[in-house]
């Protein structure tokens, strides 16, 4: 896709935002009794990914995931225009959910239909939607646990600029002080579709998914790869606003389909949000 013709799409896709489903708490089950919100841990065919962030259109509410999540080969094959996927329909697991979620799209087999052969855009779109059961939508809070926000879709910021994650993998037994995140933007490439970012703790396999906001909150990312080389512990995250352009100039049925904002306010403080998971309130000045 033209860099000019992605620009013009990203500033609808902000607009849009704007206008979004509303974030009024009335809309949605309240944050510390919702069941189903970023962060929760999801299974595509037994492999364990973490949601990023709600979106909704005029009809239905999706909970987003990496499209790898579904992926059918080695944790190697990554280039999502030759890579492997479970098809559109999959079942999907949310945990807190009563029934399975749906594979609605995903930007691996998108770009497989549609002949992509831009090498970035193949490397690291990374982007899949799943459709929560009209039954289960009443359990949904689009608060990420802890940080609250997202406060809409955001953009990045350049080296050295603060972001916030919250991972959930299985590896970790459950310690959820390790979830909350805050780190640092290491460097990002020409085209602007990903990230390589420095957090504490890094993001591990099973976090992969997870959303990222940046330092006002804002969601301008989707954890991609646990990288190596050459940046040991470093995470590879796409680049959520693009990724969300992409999905509306390449699939009609998804024009309409927005992030939504959080109902809890967004709090940058990390040792809040760790003392938060341990059911501790944070002192503030």
């Amino acid at each position: 896709m033209h860099r000019k013709a992605l620009t013009a799409l990203l500033g609808a896709v902000a607009a849009a935002v704007l206008l979004t489903a509303p974030s009024a708490a009335s809309a949605w089950a309240p944050a510390d009794q919702a069941t189903v919100h970023p962060g929760v841990q999801v299974f595509t065919n037994g492999a364990q990914c973490t949601a990023n962030f709600v979106f909704r259109d005029a009809s239905n509410t999706y909970l987003g995931q990496a499209a790898h999540c579904s992926g059918t080969g080695s944790s190697t094959d990554t280039d999502g225009c030759t890579s492997g996927s479970l098809p559109i329909g999959t079942p999907v697991d949310v945990t807190g959910a009563d029934h399975p979620g749906t594979l609605v799209y995903n930007s691996w087999l998108t770009m497989q239909s549609k002949g992509e052969t831009d090498a970035d855009t193949c490397a690291y779109n990374d982007l899949a939607l799943i459709k929560i059961d009209p039954a289960d939508v009443g359990k949904v809070n689009p608060s990420v646990p802890q940080f609250g926000g997202p406060t809409g879709l955001g953009s990045w910021g350049g080296t050295g600029s603060t972001v916030y994650s919250y991972g959930n993998s299985e590896l970790r037994g459950g310690v959820t002080l390790l979830s909350p995140k805050q780190g640092l933007v290491v460097q990002g490439t020409d085209s602007g579709w990903s990230h390589d970012v420095y957090t504490v703790t890094p993001g591990i396999p099973g976090d992969s998914g997870s959303g990222f906001m940046n330092g006002d909150g804002g969601a301008i990312g989707v954890l991609s790869t646990v990288a190596l080389a050459p940046l040991t512990g470093s995470n590879g995250v796409g680049n959520l606003p693009m990724e969300l352009a992409y999905m509306r100039a390449n699939g009609s049925a998804f024009s309409g389909v927005n992030l939504v904002p959080g109902t809890e306010p967004f709090d940058g403080n990390l040792a809040g949000a760790v003392l938060k998971g341990v059911g501790v309130r944070a002192r503030t000045r």
